[in-house]
């Protein structure tokens, strides 16, 4: 019925249709063919695009082709294009304006180079014109030295150079004085020139081999009296000091060192945490005047930061160390013919004085009273007895009226007094009794801020020595608090000194790199010695002087501790 219903609808229509073609078309039958086949035509196109609904049209040579992803993929691909070839010509730009900056500070420097260059010409043409007008002068009124002569003086090296001159003589020493006039403004003396003069003949192989510094020539002259024995260790220490052996156990820089009272053993201390004892006495003397290596024979380890400072015993049987921890530690010197392999020995830590709340900057011992003091970071300045129960004694400064201690030294002249810097500036005289300050030295501080990273004693004097960040060291007087003296002694800050115990000379060590010998009395430098490089802007932390040997020892930041013979 379905089926008959559909065709009987279906020739309805095309009754319809072709009675209304012929209705319409006036052609006749041939008309009425030529509709159905373009009917046909338009059917089978409508059933191609159906199909092509669910099939991909191949694209035909007359078809563009263009669609909504393909446009955005053109964009996207036209975009990235872009972006390169910008960023390649940004590139470019910036390399050619690099090329251009270069080529300008090049030319920048070639022009300062012609300007200096024309400006040192121009200088040697007039120090030319003013040697000529010397020579001239001097030709005709035979008073007047070369002008080298009189910028340069140098200690003759014979008796046969000190006769090929003689006109010239007065003019000569007026010369020298003036020289040894500004020298003496800045600290130093003619002396340091005679000892620079001998390194100089020594290096050309003018002069004895004594000018090397052998330590056993004072064993070939008997000493009948003592004058002439002092006379004879001012002259041993004149001589020129040379770095004999080199200490290189440690990991850290070396803050603190001193020696044996009697032996030819130093003790280190170091930011590592460890105490290192050495005997000199053990380096092999392989080549004659060569830096040796010596090994330490006994560590000492128990501190939990960094070892700041030491002091060691009267007899040489105990020594003190102060660290980062803010304990201060007593130890026991083991032999020092100790086996640097042998099992470790719990006995050699005696006791732990407890009391800082801060790192213990400094440590001094008094043979005297038997009496140990240290000052801290905390504020405060102990005095110990290191062999009492109960070891704090007094403590100074305790509410950090003066600022924070840098520095402590017992008074040699008065046992009963020690003297305190801090960072402030000031410098104290305590009264150990008391317990009380007794006057505040004039450090000569213009506005009390320049830090003293050291004070000494003299040994037999009322004078307190300090040193000071601004590359001076001033000389106090213990009994009016004024400042006897005061000279610049380094090109970087002074940080360490030590004083000879016959009170003949003291050492200096900066920052520079130097190690500087000074003479007490008339207050010029001797010596400067070189040894140690730089780490982290700090060259030498300390110096020490042997009490009855010649040695001297310096620490440095590179690690590193050298003795001097």
């Amino acid at each position: 019925m379905e089926a008959e219903r559909s065709g009987g609808v279906a020739g309805g229509t095309n009754q319809n249709s072709g009675g209304g073609g012929v209705g319409r078309n006036p052609n006749g039958p041939k008309s009425v063919h030529g509709q159905a086949t373009t009917e046909a035509a338009a059917a089978a196109s409508a059933a191609g695009v159906m199909a092509g609904s669910s099939q991909p049209r191949e694209p035909q040579d007359g078809d563009a082709g263009l669609s909504l992803p393909g446009i955005l993929h053109f964009i996207q691909f036209e975009w990235g294009r872009f972006q390169a070839e910008k960023y390649r010509w940004e590139a470019e730009r910036d390399e050619l304006r690099a090329q251009v900056t270069f080529l300008q500070g090049e030319r920048k420097g070639q022009e300062n180079m012609k300007q200096d260059l024309v400006r040192r010409i121009k200088m040697l043409e007039y120090a030319l014109k003013q040697e000529r007008v010397a020579l001239v002068l001097a030709s005709v009124t035979s008073e007047l030295p070369p002008l080298i002569d009189f910028l340069y003086p140098i200690v003759p090296n014979g008796p046969a150079e000190s006769e090929s001159e003689p006109a010239n003589q007065m003019s000569w020493k007026e010369g020298r004085q003036l020289l040894r006039k500004y020298l003496e403004e800045v600290g130093y003396s003619d002396t340091i020139l005679d000892m620079r003069s001998k390194r100089v003949r020594s290096l050309l192989g003018r002069t004895s081999p004594e000018a090397n510094g052998a330590p056993a020539s004072s064993e070939q002259q008997p000493a009948p009296d003592p004058e002439p024995l002092l006379q004879d260790n001012r002259e041993e220490f004149k001589k020129t000091w040379n770095p004999r052996f080199t200490l290189r156990s440690h990991f850290d820089a070396i803050r603190a060192l001193t020696f044996h009272p009697s032996q030819a053993v130093l003790l280190t201390a170091s930011e590592d945490g460890t105490l290192k004892l050495w005997n000199l006495n053990k380096a092999i003397h392989s080549k004659k005047n060569a830096v040796l290596d010596v090994e330490p024979i006994y560590t000492f380890r128990a501190h939990s930061g960094a070892v700041l400072s030491l002091a060691m015993g009267e007899d040489g049987d105990s020594c003190y160390s102060g660290g980062l921890d803010g304990t201060v530690r007593c130890w026991k010197i083991p032999d020092i013919n100790v086996d640097p392999y042998d099992n470790y020995d719990p006995g050699i830590e005696s006791s732990v004085l407890l009391g800082h709340e801060d790192s213990v900057w400094s440590l001094t011992y008094s043979a005297t009273h038997h009496r140990l003091a240290s000052c801290s970071a905390d504020g405060t300045v102990r005095i110990w007895d290191p062999q009492n129960s109960a070891p704090c004694l007094s403590v100074f400064n305790k509410e950090k009226e003066h600022g924070t201690p840098t520095s402590v030294a017992f008074v040699n002249s008065d046992p009963d007094q020690a003297v305190v810097s801090f960072d402030g500036g000031e410098t104290l005289l305590y009264d150990l009794n008391t317990e009380q300050s007794i006057m505040v030295l004039d450090t000569g501080t213009k506005d009390g801020s320049e830090l003293i990273n050291c004070v000494v004693s003299h040994p037999s004097e009322p004078i307190s020595i300090t040193a000071h960040e601004n590359r001076t060291i001033r000389y106090l007087d213990n009994k009016t608090g004024k400042v006897i003296h005061s000279m610049v002694a380094h090109l970087d800050a002074v940080t360490c000194l030590t004083t000879d115990p016959k009170g003949t000379y003291l050492i200096s060590g900066s920052h520079d790199c130097s190690v500087r010998l000074w003479m007490l009395d008339n207050r010029t430098c001797v010596q400067e010695i070189t040894a140690h490089r730089k780490k982290h802007d700090e060259a030498i932390h300390d110096v020490a002087f042997h009490p009855s040997q010649p040695f001297i020892a310096s620490a440095g930041a590179d690690a590193l501790a050298k003795i001097f013979v």
